[in-house]
């Protein structure tokens, strides 16, 4: 059994063949946590969850970019892709609503993203304090739901790491930090903390600073969760040029290579920390 702990068939790119990608996935046994970015994808991946008995699952919250009216540049299909997102303000009871549905595992995906900052310095600060807000509000509910945290994190994970330990009574106690990229000291911080770490196919990419396999090596295969965050982030000689939750089977793959562990060991422990978690 596998588990993609954090995809996105949810997203309009999915739409027409997400039923279709879900039964393989079932036949298959790999599980999936649909994960929302906003509203209303967050009330699409309940939904989906409807269809299914088990093996399908949803979490729910607004993404620190949808904060802002901001033209996103991603790669989807290798190809580079352009889109708006539309500035949302957290309604905390909208999604308190919409998370109390029977198959929502978890909060998220919340958290900060200064990768699409403004220049000037005062914008800069409305732009991070405007964040952290949305988060705390989300991390309310969290905890008010007794739900694990699925945090996003990119180029600030130090501010996050500050704002957990300086509002204690709403860092939660159980969260993953999702597709993990930062230094093995942050990582260490998360670890300390109890926070179990994603790892997707990023691990395959070279990035200025970041060392992959040391930080896997580091984390204990108890406190790892394997993703795709597709249709984002495929690995290399990946079957499909859209990224899709068979994607953790490379994933699962490196990590077994890099610990010297076989696949169906990692697969089975990685399977196990995502059902203690999530409660599934």
């Amino acid at each position: 059994m596998l588990i993609d702990t954090h995809c996105h068939l949810n997203f309009n790119v999915f739409k027409d063949d997400s039923r279709e990608i879900i039964k393989k996935c079932l036949d298959k046994d790999i599980w999936l946590i649909n994960v929302g970015t906003q509203y209303t994808t967050s009330e699409r991946a309940v939904q989906i969850t409807k269809e299914y008995e088990k093996g399908v699952y949803a979490a729910v919250g607004l993404h620190p970019t949808q904060l802002e009216t901001n033209l996103i540049k991603i790669k989807i299909d290798l190809e580079d892709v352009e889109y708006q997102t539309r500035e949302e303000k957290f309604d905390y009871e909208k999604y308190k609503t919409l998370a109390k549905n029977q198959k929502v595992v978890a909060i998220g995906e919340i958290g900060l993203d200064y990768y699409y900052k403004p220049k000037s310095k005062t914008k800069l600060f409305l732009f991070k304090e405007k964040q952290k807000e949305s988060l705390l509000e989300q991390l309310k509910l969290a905890k008010e739901l007794n739900l694990p945290v699925i945090f996003h994190c990119r180029m600030a994970h130090n501010d996050l790491i500050e704002l957990l330990l300086n509002n204690a009574d709403v860092a939660p106690k159980k969260a993953v930090a999702h597709g993990f990229v930062g230094s093995a000291e942050q990582l260490q911080k998360y670890l300390n903390i109890g926070y179990y770490i994603g790892f997707n196919g990023i691990i395959f990419k070279k990035i200025e600073g970041i060392n992959f396999q040391e930080n896997i090596e580091k984390t204990p295969l108890e406190r790892i969760l394997i993703e795709t965050d597709c249709p984002y982030l495929v690995s290399p000689n990946f079957s499909e040029k859209r990224n899709n939750p068979f994607g953790v089977i490379p994933v699962a793959k490196e990590i077994a290579r890099i610990k010297n562990l076989s696949f169906e060991k990692v697969a089975e422990i990685t399977f196990k920390n995502a059902k203690t978690l999530f409660k599934l």
